[in-house]
Parts: C-alpha cells; structure tokens; sequence
C-alpha cells in the first residue's frame, strides 16, 4: 500500500461511497438491502444541517473506505456519536485502512468533547469484535437491535387511535 489520505467526504465521492456501501450489504448477507441512491447521500451530507458526516480514506488516489457517522443524544450521557458504518473495500482489508478511519472518528469525538460514540457490529463478524475490543470497547450482549421498517411505518401512521 503506498499513500493513504483519511479526509472528509465530497460531492464526486458519492459513487464510491455508494459502492462500498453495497459492497458492505453484500457482506453482511443483505445484498438487495441498499435503497439509497447518490441523490440520498448527497442530500444527507451536503443539507444544511447534515444529517450525517463521512470520512472516507484514498489510497493512491481512490476511495477504499469510509466511516459513516451522525450525532446522538443519550438521556443518561448527552451529546454522543453514532458510527453506523466502517467499510473497507475487500481487497485493502487488513492493510490498516479500517483503524485509520477508525481511529479519526474517535478523535473527532474527543474533540468535540461527546461523552461516546457507540454502534452495532453483527454477533458473527468476529474479526470486527475482535478489532473493536483492542480499543476496549464494550460488546454488550444482553441489548438487542430493535427496528420498525417503512412498511410498517405507514401501517402504524394509517390506523385509527
């Protein structure tokens, strides 16, 4: 690997970022998951406010990872950081592209002063835990996901009270 450059998203970025995010869903087992589009990212991170933040690291030039983050806010903390996605491209896997996008959130964090950052990794991927315990980061095991899809959003909005 030669030059590496962490640094934060723009515009003509979009597509890459697309694809890695792609790239992860195919990963993850969920490859008809993505429903976004380049007009969905770039209307999240360039609005005003932006809904979320990307680093992305180029190596020699072109994009081969991100960290896809946005603020929270926990009741029992304050202000913290969600890191909903750390991608690297398959074939610069463990050339320590992921610890530096990793690495460059948390500073991000300190520096803003949050109390946290916090995500979710799956209970299979076993090399990301095992990534994530080197920064002594606590997996909880007894707290479980929970999600309510669009579909039954619009349920939930459409019945009588």
């Amino acid at each position: 690997m030669q030059e590496m450059n962490i640094r934060p998203i723009q515009k003509k970025d979009l597509t890459d970022v697309l694809d890695l995010i792609k790239e992860l869903a195919i990963y993850e087992k969920e490859p008809d998951a993505v429903e976004i589009d380049t007009q969905d990212l770039e209307n999240g991170a360039f609005g005003s406010p932006p809904d979320f933040f990307c680093l992305v690291a180029e190596v020699n030039g072109e994009i081969q990872g991100m960290a896809l983050f946005y603020h929270r806010f926990s009741t029992w903390k304050g202000k913290s950081l969600h890191l909903e996605d750390l991608i690297v491209t398959q074939q610069y896997r463990q050339q320590g592209i992921g610890k530096a996008l990793f690495e460059a959130v948390l500073k991000e964090a300190y520096q803003q002063k949050l109390k946290r950052v916090e995500w979710v990794v799956l209970d299979w991927n076993q090399s990301a835990i095992e990534f994530y315990k080197k920064y002594q980061a606590t997996i909880f095991e007894d707290w479980r996901t929970v999600q309510i899809d669009e579909k039954n959003l619009k349920k939930f909005a459409h019945a009588s009270v």
